[in-house]
């Protein structure tokens, strides 16, 4: 026997003829494939199938191929999954990304080009939201050749998607798939043993998210932790919400979240003019030197968990940055320290300023200070903006001839101003050196666009526009340059003060974006929305890190500690959550304010002291240091929760009085957090901030109720 024929054993029960044709076949196929021949390669595959022993073609059991195959069985897992159970549906939903991303990159790998292409643009609008980035990647792949040139195709061809899921929705998808065998179903078993890895658990009475533990607790309102799964080390940037191991960790993602760092050349800036400052004011007896405050601070910082500058590139430092960096040293040091926040059973004397806007007639949507404790800027309804100096001295604008006045008006967009903020300031160390206050003020309107006004000439110097509905919030970054918005469109968008279009677009959120917030070191970016999740994002990467569940409400408000390490969220029911970023995990909840939404939150220096305020005309103080029975048992149920807590009517934790607070039913759930409750006197409060010198300043407007 000629060796070429050895080296490939005829078929069973077939003879040499056959065999030669098939190898023939085969070298021509190859060679189409070289020669780039798509087309005739995949009519030359389809006209080549083999026939079965007694003569009949296989299509009478399997008719379809290619594309039609493909959305034949992705079709039957989608009707499947909206005829099942809701109880269900979570964790077989996870099955739809991998069956979609594997069965597209098999039709480009069967050389069905054009059946590929029109498949991945059928489905790929069901998964921009939730994979945005390997959507993009994906749709690069079209050819053979990029399935081994892509790194992304090459990731996910080269190892298995990991699916968790239980036993019942398991067992029920085999069952379901055996009676659709020639309907889709032996096309998806394919998929699924080819390319998934689905791990089976057990669900008992204590596994999140069970049908007995939702009957125990009354209420299914824990924290539901990202889960590892999908491509090991690979993430696609929406993190699972169901787990099976509550011991497990949090996420795989390792965040870094220590200060940004200074530039070598403002570091040698500022402490050179701190050593001037030293040498013309001497520090007190017992006083540290500002030097050797900026150096133990620096000292603090660690080395191996400060991100790098290259990740969120910052523009060059002028002079209004010593200067600014200066005045923040002089502050952290003289500042009212609120670091032990229980002295003989007593709550810190946290200080509270109201600014209280008159005869606004409910026009007022947004208040916003200036960092500088100079200027305070209020959204109106009327569609233009109002700022007035806090001390009622005259703005002055070199301009226009204008007569000075102590309020600005700032007219330009067309609806409603539901966000106004004054970019990053200080209070200026030296009258003679370059100016710290705010320079730039942001506001976002119902006109979809975001305008920055000049607070020199009292202009709008740009109109950024690009979200499709009405934008709800915006925020600068800590060192000013970039800024974010949330919008109606369910989207949250990155912008640069140099750029007319955003540079990011997060998506993922089910439903409004209606707060947002930075890390302190600009790496992170966080989103709460109405569909009663909080998620973290990478600023620059625009991936998905962490997701936050187990608010009952609206998420109205979120703000991240100055120490990087934990973020506070309320919602429209009168909770606040505190969450730990490194575990991802809830920290404890704290109850006190009434229903209709809590608009504002602000951490203390020291990242030991929250205040937050809202519609129930009420500034709150609250311990986020002391552990309560519920931050370690995490009660579902809010009345057990509160009597665990030992709940509080007119008294603060302790025993500490609880200042202005009067006694109603919207106090009877008042957890042991909270140190003290300033009453307004028909003012619902839209903003809290705290100062860097650990004062609280709160703004409202006065809302009497209507006489009868």
């Amino acid at each position: 026997m000629p060796p070429q024929q050895s080296s490939v054993p005829p078929p069973a029960g077939g003879s040499a003829g056959p065999q030669s044709q098939q190898n023939l076949n085969q070298i021509v196929l190859e060679y189409l494939s070289k020669k780039g021949y798509v087309r005739t390669e995949a009519m030359l595959r389809k006209e080549s199938e083999p026939t079965t022993t007694n003569g009949a073609s296989l299509v009478a059991q399997n008719s379809d191929q290619g594309g039609a195959k493909a959305t034949k069985a992705f079709e039957l897992l989608r009707k499947y999954m909206d005829d099942i159970l809701d109880v269900y549906k979570p964790e077989l939903r996870k099955l739809l990304w991998p069956v979609f991303v594997y069965s597209y990159l098999d039709l480009v790998r069967e050389y069905f080009t054009k059946d590929a292409e029109a498949f991945f643009a059928k489905y790929r609008n069901n998964f921009e939201r939730d994979h945005p980035q390997d959507v993009n990647t994906l749709s690069a792949v079209r050819l053979p050749v990029h399935l081994t040139t892509d790194s992304l195709a090459k990731l996910y061809l080269d190892n298995k998607y990991r699916v968790t899921m239980t036993l019942m929705p398991f067992y029920n998808l085999i069952q379901f798939l055996e009676s659709k065998i020639f309907e889709g179903g032996q096309a998806l078993i394919d998929v699924i043993r080819d390319h998934l890895n689905i791990v089976t658990v057990d669900r008992t009475a204590t596994t999140e998210r069970s049908i007995a533990a939702i009957l125990a607790s009354g209420q299914n309102d824990e924290e539901l932790p990202a889960e590892d799964e999908g491509i090991p080390g690979h993430n696609p940037g929406h993190p699972l919400t169901s787990r099976h191991d509550p011991e497990a960790e949090a996420s795989r993602i390792r965040l870094t979240l220590g200060p940004y760092p200074l530039d070598q050349e403002l570091q040698e800036d500022v402490r050179a003019t701190l050593q001037d400052e030293d040498a013309k004011n001497a520090p007190r007896p017992g006083q540290p030197s500002l030097v050797d405050e900026y150096e133990a601070r620096i000292k603090r910082e660690p080395t191996d968990d400060v991100p790098s500058r290259d990740m969120v590139p910052l523009p060059p430092s002028l002079a209004r940055d010593v200067s600014m960096e200066v005045q923040k040293v002089v502050e952290h040091r003289d500042r009212y320290r609120l670091e032990g926040t229980r002295t003989g059973g007593v709550g810190p004397g946290v200080s509270v300023t109201m600014y209280t806007f008159h005869n606004t007639y409910d026009s007022i949507n947004c208040i916003d200070f200036s960092g500088d404790n100079k200027l305070v800027a209020a959204g109106m309804a009327e569609s233009y903006i109002r700022v007035w100096t806090m001390d009622g001295s005259a703005l002055i604008s070199p301009s226009d001839n204008s007569q000075p006045a102590s309020s600005r008006r700032l007219v330009g967009h067309s609806g409603p101003i539901y966000a106004v903020a004054f970019s990053p300031a200080t209070i200026n160390p030296d009258p003679s050196g370059p100016p710290t206050s705010s320079q730039y003020l942001l506001s976002a309107s119902e006109d979809k666009s975001v305008r920055l006004w000049s607070l020199d000439v009292w202009q709008c110097l740009v109109a950024y526009r690009g979200h499709d509905n009405p934008i709800w919030d915006l925020q600068w970054g800590p060192y000013g340059h970039y800024f974010l918005t949330g919008s109606n469109d369910r989207t949250a968008r990155l912008w640069a003060t140099d750029h007319i279009e955003p540079l990011r677009i997060y998506v993922g959120h089910e439903n409004d974006v209606d707060c947002v917030a930075f890390h302190p070191n600009n790496l992170y970016i966080f989103t709460g929305s109405c569909d009663r999740t909080v998620r973290m994002w990478h600023t620059s990467g625009g991936n998905c890190l962490r997701l936050f569940t187990g608010h009952t409400g609206n998420v109205t408000a979120i703000a991240c500690s100055p120490d990087g390490r934990t973020l506070a969220s309320a919602d429209d029911m009168g909770n606040i959550i505190l969450w730990t970023l490194e575990t991802g995990r809830r920290k404890k909840r704290m109850r006190g304010h009434g229903k209709g939404g809590i608009w504002s939150l602000s951490w203390s220096v020291e990242s030991t002291i929250l205040v937050s305020c809202g519609a129930d005309q009420t500034v709150r103080v609250w311990d986020a240091v002391q552990e309560t029975n519920e931050s370690t048992s995490k009660a579902a149920d809010g009345t057990a929760a509160a009597k665990a807590d030992g709940a509080l009517t007119t008294k603060g934790a302790s025993g500490a009085p609880v200042t202005g607070a009067k006694k109603s039913a919207k106090e009877s759930g008042v957890t042991a957090d909270q140190i003290s409750a300033f009453q307004t006197k028909e003012s619902p409060v839209y903003k809290v901030q705290f100062t860097r010198m650990n004062l609280v300043l709160a703004g409202g407007a006065y809302l009497p109720r209507p006489t009868r």
